[in-house]
């Protein structure tokens, strides 16, 4: 790692409409080839203070240095004049387009002013692969390859439209163990070769195995940076959350000799007229149990989780609920059976974003008593008063029941979408990547309604791509690969190495479907 400062932002503030300080006197200092990272907790300012060195978003005030030359950065377009590069965790590809397409976008190179040079476009991005060690299907489609090629074409991408500082945001939330460790080569070889990276990630151990140094950020303000070999988790969680211990949170044992609540026999969802997303799924779910599906995004989950939800019609096989058919059930009918839904995103499916809190949270009760005073009429007092008390109990933080949801931190707009799914009727709960992105403290809290749940004789279906999450909510494991579960693991008789090999096809066995418990 190199000393000399190649980047300092001081004195960054930057507050949105309704009075939120996300950012408050931030200050950073990055040096020329370091891995920096940067953590704290949803709501920190964290990604605020990236967008605005991106120029995606611009300061109230503070200045921006680069080689020791103040800049303005009033776009994305002109960061990337700039020599700086984002990969965000949603990755922006056209899933249509080739591999080679997709980095060039916007980029291509001309040929008699006219037509894209796909030639030298393409000798140009193979020079960028090779000088990285970098290897992608340049003219395959991007919807065909995987997760982990998609956040390679961003990288790609990145370089070759001049980043030398590339920020990296939540980079490992939906890779495999192995997809985790080859981007982590990357970054090194990167470093390796000049380039500047900041990471901003919530998962400490790989702060501390990857980045030279990490600066903490806390209520908007650049809290302290350290040295990654000087400092250790328990000292980085007392700076984020205030206390040493990263999880609090753990199952309780318990005998799982109660009668099945959800199943499925022989499931099979069909993609298009000739290809399966889910092959011939049979599992199920016990009273107090919660199930894990490990897999790599892509793998079927989603559709399985959605059929399960009645919101994917199936094609073969059966689902049953305490021993009764539910295959041709609607969303509204298994609701009313008590099969509750937490969606894996939050701003698009979760939630209404430009909806207030006590609208979210009451949005499927809203012709049910006590929300109705009598036909057609809305008693918006009991609406405010039962939206009080779950943004009290579920930790909310909000202005009141009229706060627009969209205005919330990550962490928060989640727990507005557990608190209406588990303040209705409930006795089976979906769950997909409850806490992708989420902080320690947020994290923490949503285990813990999972784990209050599965004591209340919930049956639980759990899908996450963080294997972590995984091993400390999960009763059982299972695999999906290519729409099929192809193996079923108790936590602690199982290595999430091994489980990564399942994940990746590298492993196969006869699954068993549940019957250990």
């Amino acid at each position: 790692m190199k000393t000399e400062t190649l980047l300092r932002l001081e004195n960054i503030n930057k507050t949105f409409e309704g009075g939120v300080q996300a950012n408050r006197n931030a200050n950073l200092v990055v040096k020329k080839g370091e891995i920096h990272a940067i953590v704290g907790e949803n709501g920190a300012g964290k990604s605020t203070l990236m967008n605005i060195l991106y120029g995606v978003q611009q300061p109230d005030d503070g200045k921006i240095f680069l080689n020791d030359k103040e800049v303005s950065i009033t776009s994305a377009r002109e960061a990337k004049k700039l020599g700086i590069g984002m990969v965000h965790q949603h990755f922006m590809l056209v899933p249509s387009f080739t591999v080679l397409q997709n980095v060039i976008l916007g980029y291509e190179p001309k040929q008699n002013l006219v037509f894209v040079d796909n030639k030298n476009a393409e000798k140009k991005v193979q020079e960028i692969c090779e000088h990285y060690n970098l290897t992608i299907p340049l003219h395959s489609l991007t919807q065909d390859v995987s997760v982990g090629i998609q956040q390679r074409i961003e990288i790609i991408k990145a370089i070759y439209r001049g980043a030398e500082i590339l920020i990296l945001d939540e980079p490992t939330a939906v890779l495999t163990p192995f997809e985790t460790e080859d981007l982590f080569k990357i970054c090194r070889e990167m470093v390796a070769k000049d380039k500047t990276i900041l990471f901003i990630s919530h998962k400490l151990k790989e702060v501390l195995a990857l980045s030279n140094r990490i600066t903490v950020m806390r209520k908007g303000e650049t809290l302290v940076t350290l040295e990654t070999k000087k400092t250790t988790e328990p000292e980085l969680a007392r700076l984020i959350v205030g206390r040493d211990r990263i999880w609090t949170v753990g199952k309780q044992e318990k005998s799982f000799d109660q009668k099945i609540v959800l199943q499925t026999k022989n499931l099979s969802i069909k993609r298009s007229s000739n290809s399966y997303c889910v092959k011939d799924v049979s599992f199920h779910v016990k009273a107090g149990e919660i199930v894990g599906i490990a897999g790599v995004e892509g793998n079927g989950q989603f559709e399985l989780m959605e059929a399960l939800a009645g919101l994917m019609p199936i094609d073969q096989g059966e689902m049953f609920f305490n021993g009764s058919s539910i295959s041709k059930k609607t969303t509204a009918d298994l609701r009313a059976l008590g099969i509750r839904f937490i969606p894996e995103d939050r701003m698009i499916t979760g939630a209404s974003v430009k909806a207030s809190i006590k609208e979210n949270l009451m949005i499927d009760q809203n012709d049910c008593a006590p929300f109705i005073s009598k036909p057609d009429v809305m008693n918006w007092k009991e609406i405010n008063e039962h939206s009080s008390k779950l943004i009290k109990k579920f930790n909310i933080v909000a202005q009141g029941p009229d706060t627009l949801v969209g205005t919330l931190s990550g962490g928060n707009l989640q727990k507005v979408v557990v608190a209406r799914e588990l303040s209705g009727k409930h006795k089976c709960l979906l769950v997909l990547q409850p806490a992708r992105g989420l902080d320690i403290g947020a994290s923490e809290f949503i285990y813990q309604q999972l784990l209050d749940a599965r004591e209340a004789n919930n049956a639980i279906v759990l899908v996450s791509a963080d294997l972590d999450e995984l091993f400390l909510l999960s009763d059982r494991i299972l695999v999906i690969y290519e729409g099929e579960i192809v193996a079923d693991f108790l936590p602690d008789k199982v290595t999430s190495e091994e489980v990564g090999l399942y994940m990746t096809g590298a492993k196969r066995t006869t699954p068993n479907t549940g019957s250990k418990m």
